[in-house]
Formats: C-alpha cells, structure tokens, sequence
C-alpha cells in the first residue's frame, strides 16, 4: 500500500463521530431522515442554471435536422443549420404554441410546421408567409439558448445568458488525447440528480455489483470538501468472486504484472461529478468517467445522464478496439444496477413525500450540502412568455421569475 493511503487510512472530517452521532440520534436533527432542524429537503431542490450542459449528442444531429430536448421542465427545439451549427430555441411557435422541433430547417432558419412561421437562430422571427406587406409583425419572437459543441456533445446554458461567455465549459484534456479512446453514455434515469451524485461518491455500495465485480473492500482514504466541491479517494481492494472480463480490461490488469488494487478517486464538483481509476502498480490512470445529470422535468425527478468514459489505449496496437465490447457490456450492466438503485430510492421518496433516509457516512452528509447550498428552490415550470423586450424576438431573455 503507498504512503498516501496509509497516511489517508480511516480519513476524513469526523467520520468517527459521524456514525457515532448516526447510531444514538445526535445527528439526526429532525423527522425526515439525516436532515438538521431547518434544512430543505435535498430532493426538493433544483439545480443551478448558470451551468453549461449537455443535452444531445452532436452525432444525433445531421445538418438540416430538429430534435426536442428539455432542461428541467423547458422544452428546446435543437437545430443544426445547413452550414453546421447548432441553434437552441425555446419548443413552441410564437402563433399557436405548436412545438418547433416539428417543424422544418431551411438554411439556418427554423420553419413552424403549422403555419411556417420561421425563425432565426436568435429567436427572431424572419418570416411569416401570408402576412399582408406593411402589417406589423408579432411583438415577440422566442427565447434562443446560447450552445456550444465539444467532445461530442450538444452543450446548452439555460440561465442568465449574460452569464454564458464568462462560464468555462468542463475541461477534459484525456477526451482531447490521442492516448484514449471515449466510450460515451447517453441515459434517461427516473430519480432526483442528487440520487446520482450520492450513488457514484459512495462506494460503499459494491455489494449490490458482487456479481459484476466480484468481492470488494472499498477502503476510504480521505476525502475533502469545499463549498462546491467534495472529493473523495477510495482503495479498492480485491477479496475473491468471480469478475466481468470487461472489469478488468477496464482496469488494465496486469500491466505492472498483477493484479493490484486501484486507487479511485471520485470527485463531485457543482454541477458536474468525475472519476478516476489508478491501478496501485502503474501510477497513472488506466480511465476517468465525467458525468453530468441534466434534469428534464419541472420536478427534476427524471434526470438524464451524459458519460464520458475516457480509457487509456494500452500498448499493444489493437487491444483496445477488440476489448470495447466487452468493455462496453460492463459498463451497461453496472450502470443498470445503479439505475434499479436509485430509481427505488426515488421511488421511496415518491411515496413517503419526503426524504426519509437514515445516513450514517459523512461524506454523504457533506456532499448533500454541497447540492443543497448550490441549487435553487423547485417552482412553478418556468416560462419565456413575460420577457421578450425587443420588437421582433426575445433572444437572450429569462424566463419571468415565477409569482
């Protein structure tokens, strides 16, 4: 075992007392689960707009093709025009509401297909066929998103697009390397993102995975936290079973000549959530995962989630091509464990009306507040209609705040 983890053994901020306060009642403040006394239920909050996220795969969108899409609740009409680029309107026509991702892509304008009412990429109305030479135009148009494409993914800011310029997209400099392949995700899961965030961060839970990745002893390290941010590091220790072939080509076993324990470190930083897998032999990262979950309904309980799994090619030409498959069928099966999980969770939630959970591990604790501190109250489903200042669009206005 390296000197960090025997420094780190049975870290991080008072995990000790933590469960001890778990077991006689000290932590928990309140009736609903581990929440103190005057704490807002985690799964009543949404998350922050003024973040750059994914929504489509840039694959799934050819030139002159419209798709629908949605974030938390706010339907988007996405369009790639006929010169290449992407274009995020708000899905209704000004006229009769009737959603634009029917309709039809003209050059870089986006045709209704009711009564061909067209639209610029900026939300503009540009035409409307029939309207008699003089008459004036409609006082407002719709609400375009600003969007950005990278790493194979359709990018949209839903928040004050004011904002948008000065907000980094995430950096992934393994997704830009010619020393990995990407394997990418793309999964529509019915649960609260915060679901997800706790699933991946604690790892804790291999048991549910035994028939997948045979016996585990997660060991935590240590972890740290900042106001928007908690990364934790785990040694994953093998105790017998029997493994996916995918697990451990996934893992590179073998490539310092054994199989060794991997350092993982999984790290939540609002809104995004990463992770890293370092066999204890090689020193460098056989994979690391980005995750983001993107709510898609008023009541964020439907969220979808878009993976990144960068893998390192190993030095045999070829190997990684023959083992994607296989790779791939294990990532499918973990994921659909995790997904029966937290869907259940939900589930639970859905019928107790609040959040009944009995935490005993700090990290947890600690990453909730995180979400908590950095999300925004759940509303009323937001609309563009109040806000369209200029004659002929509304580009680049918010939403009214709800009443």
């Amino acid at each position: 075992m390296t000197d960090e983890a025997n420094a780190g053994r049975g870290a991080g901020p008072g995990v000790e007392a933590g469960v001890r306060g778990a077991v006689d009642g000290s932590v928990d403040g309140s009736v609903d689960g581990d929440r103190r006394a005057g704490e807002v239920d985690l799964r009543r909050v949404g998350i922050d707009p003024d973040f750059w996220y994914p929504v489509a795969r840039s694959a799934s969108l050819t030139r002159k093709k419209v798709r629908a899409t949605s974030f938390a609740g706010r339907r988007i009409a996405l369009y790639r025009g006929a010169g290449g680029t992407v274009y995020a309107l708000e899905d209704r026509c000004a006229h009769r509401q009737v959603p634009l991702s029917l309709g039809v892509v003209e050059g870089e304008t986006l045709r209704c297909c009711y009564h061909a009412w067209a639209y610029r990429g900026n939300g503009r109305i540009s035409q409307i066929p029939y309207l008699p030479k003089g008459a004036p135009r409609p006082p407002r148009g719709v609400r375009a998103y600003p969007v950005r494409e990278r790493y194979g993914l359709v990018f949209v800011f839903p928040g004050d697009p004011d904002r948008a310029e000065a907000t980094p997209l995430p950096v992934l400099p393994e997704a830009d390397s010619a020393r990995h392949r990407t394997m990418m995700f793309a999964r529509t899961v019915h649960c609260h993102y915060s679901f997800l965030h706790e699933n991946l961060l604690d790892m804790n839970h291999q048991f549910l995975h035994r028939g997948v990745l045979g016996r585990i002893h997660p060991e935590l390290l240590g972890y740290d936290t900042s106001p928007n941010s908690v990364e934790a590091r785990y040694l994953f220790v093998p105790s017998g079973g029997r493994k996916d072939r995918g697990a451990g080509l996934l893992s590179a076993e073998g490539r310092g000549g054994a199989s060794t324990p991997d350092v993982v470190t999984i790290r939540t930083e609002y809104p995004y959530q990463t992770l890293q897998a370092v066999p204890e032999s090689s020193g460098t990262a056989a994979f690391s995962l980005w995750a983001a979950y993107v709510p898609e309904d008023a009541e964020q309980r439907r969220s979808r989630v878009f993976g990144l799994l960068m893998i390192e090619k190993p030095s045999l030409p070829g190997a990684l091509h023959v083992a994607w498959p296989l790779i791939r069928r294990f990532t499918e099966r973990v994921f659909a464990q995790d997904r029966m999980a937290v869907e259940a969770e939900q589930r639970a939630w859905d019928e107790q009306g609040a959040d009944m959970n009995q935490e005993v591990f700090p990290l947890i604790l600690d990453v909730r507040k995180v979400l908590r501190e950095n999300g925004t109250p759940l509303g009323p489903a937001p609309t563009a209609l109040a806000v369209c200042p200029e004659a002929d669009g509304c580009a680049g206005a918010r939403p009214a705040a709800p009443s």
